[in-house]
This record gives structure tokens, sequence and C-alpha cells, in this order.
């Protein structure tokens, strides 16, 4: 069974930092476009970080570009989120997601995590 599951979320100040893993089971992240999204109340869950399936590219929502760093590991297995100089306007619950192509829609990513909750905040 494909299954993916975030972990490291939480509450931090602006201006610090956090890792967001996202452990895939079940399939390999070889061959398959991988995304971080994130959703707000009311709002609709919007692309932030993302690499190409052939793993040479990646993408970045541009209020996150050179503060969020996307990775995975060489297994193929996990893939991370390294949050840096976060704002408040960071809150929001993450996911994790894979698809066939590298696109910022979220419709065309066929497998998600539950989420994990970042909160920016003094």
């Amino acid at each position: 069974q494909k299954h993916l599951a975030e972990s490291g979320g939480g509450l931090v100040q602006p201006g610090g930092s956090l890792r967001l893993s996202c452990a895939a089971s079940g399939f390999s992240l070889v061959n398959s476009a991988i995304a971080w999204f994130r959703q707000t109340p009311g709002k609709e869950r919007e692309f932030v970080a993302g690499i190409a399936r052939n793993g040479l590219s990646t993408l970045y929502k541009n209020s996150v570009k050179g503060r969020f760093t996307i990775s995975r590991d060489d297994a193929r297995t996990t893939l991370y989120l390294l949050m840096a100089t976060l704002k408040p306007e960071d809150t929001a619950v993450y996911y994790c997601a894979v698809g066939r192509a590298g696109t910022t829609r979220a419709n065309d990513y066929d497998y998600w995590g539950q989420g994990t909750r970042v909160t920016v905040s003094s």
C-alpha cells in the first residue's frame, strides 16, 4: 500500500527554522515528481516547492525562494523541506505529494500525505 507520512511541523518563532520530512512507503520516489504544498483555512492548497521527475530541477513559490530548500535522500524514499527565516505568513498545514508531472497544480499529484501543521508566531 502506497503511503506518505509527513513529520517535523510545530510552533516556531519568526525568523526560525524547521525541517519537514515526508517518508514514502510502498513505492519509490525515483522517476516521480515530488512536491510540497500548503493550505490555510478557507484557501486552496498552494504549491510551495517541487522536484521534477528527472530529479535535476527544482521549482519554488516566489515568496519562499531563498528561504526554503526541497531535497530528497539518496535512497529516494524521503522528501524534505528545509524552511528558514520563517514568517507568520508561512503558517499553514504542509503536505507532501507525489505525481507524474512536475507541475504546480495540486490535481496533477496522485498521492498525498496527511499534512503537518506549521505555526510561525511569537
